[in-house]
């Protein structure tokens, strides 16, 4: 025999309101409430039917989350954060990948609107018009992209990139290059800004080496660009592509750090595996999918109200930090 909610609430000594309560709004109840009821639904096999949820409360109880690339390894740690907020929201996901492939991320969305509350949008190539129009659709949050008229999440390179710098100045380093990443990214841009004004306030030369796919390969296009500077130290898009420029660089005789330094940014968990460990600037990726999750929830904007000015909590910078290893080091003289 099938069990009900009432049977639910009965084996946690609870009222059926509650028991309710604690599936279809689990922010309105207590946490230990909310646990027993769920250990009793455990306990007796009971799962919520989703589509008569969906009826009376308006809400299906899953999120859509769309990244461009899930063989990322930045992915999985956001993909994570977003997960457990969820589930102690009483949703689930529903993920999907872009492939890299920015136009395909609208239709995505369009195909995803009519199943879920609303989706996180993981460092997304849209541009502003086709952000606004995605927002006609169904609620959107942001993770590493800032949009004028969409709530999210991203990571400050205020703190992290400018100690990574001051890092290789004191070693002394003072002719500094940027391997970047894809020349549309917006989160590509704020570093490239920050580096720019560390670099001038700290009397540093920088040079821009170029924009490269967040990918192992452009990792070595990038290291084969470094090879033609007069660069000592680099900073990189990201870890992946890092650790694919100090590999190519091996393979040239070039060796890390002792005639290159180079630091990554994520700090995913391979970048400490390798030798010599990667100087990466450490991202909280799975705090940004908590709060994109949160996001969502808590701002509860019917699709075509989600394309407005938004402001405080709407637009949320979480801290970096820089992590040095063994991929930088002091300057060697001959330099």
């Amino acid at each position: 025999m099938a069990m009900t909610l009432k049977d639910v609430a009965a084996r946690a000594g609870i009222s059926v309101a509650t028991a309710s309560r604690a599936f279809q709004r689990p922010e309105l109840v207590g946490a230990l409430t909310r646990e027993k009821v769920l250990a009793a639904a455990d306990e007796l096999g009971y799962a919520p039917n989703r589509s008569a949820r969906a009826l009376i409360t308006g809400r299906a109880g899953v999120y859509g989350v769309i990244v461009p690339d899930l063989e990322n390894p930045f992915f999985p740690a956001v993909l994570k954060g977003a997960q457990a907020r969820a589930h102690q929201l009483g949703s689930q996901l529903l993920i999907t990948d872009a492939g890299e492939v920015p136009e395909g991320e609208l239709p995505l969305v369009r195909t995803l609107a009519a199943q879920v509350d609303g989706i996180v949008l993981c460092s997304s190539r849209m541009d502003e018009d086709s952000l606004r129009e995605a927002a006609t659709m169904t609620r959107l949050s942001l993770v590493n992209r800032v949009s004028p008229v969409l709530p999210g999440v991203f990571a400050d390179p205020a703190p992290g990139i400018p100690a990574a710098v001051r890092h290789l100045h004191r070693m002394g380093h003072r002719r500094i290059g940027y391997v970047g990443g894809p020349s549309i990214s917006r989160s590509d841009a704020a570093r490239r800004t920050v580096i720019e004004r560390i670099c001038t306030e700290s009397g540093l030369e920088w040079t821009d080496i170029g924009a490269y796919p967040p990918s192992v390969d452009g990792g070595r296009s990038g290291a084969e660009a470094v090879l033609l500077t007069d660069v000592t130290a680099v900073l990189v898009y990201n870890d992946v592509m890092a650790l694919a420029l100090m590999e190519r660089l091996r393979g040239f005789g070039v060796d890390v750090p002792g005639d290159l330094s180079v630091v990554g940014w994520d700090d995913i968990e391979f970048s400490a595996l390798v030798t010599p460990g990667l100087s990466t600037v450490r991202v909280p990726r799975y705090d940004m999918g908590a709060e994109a999750v949160d996001l969502l929830h808590e701002r509860g904007a019917a699709p075509g109200d989600g394309a407005l000015p938004v402001a405080g909590r709407a637009r949320i910078g979480l801290p970096t930090e820089f992590v040095p290893r063994g991929s930088t080091a002091k300057v060697a003289s001959r330099q």
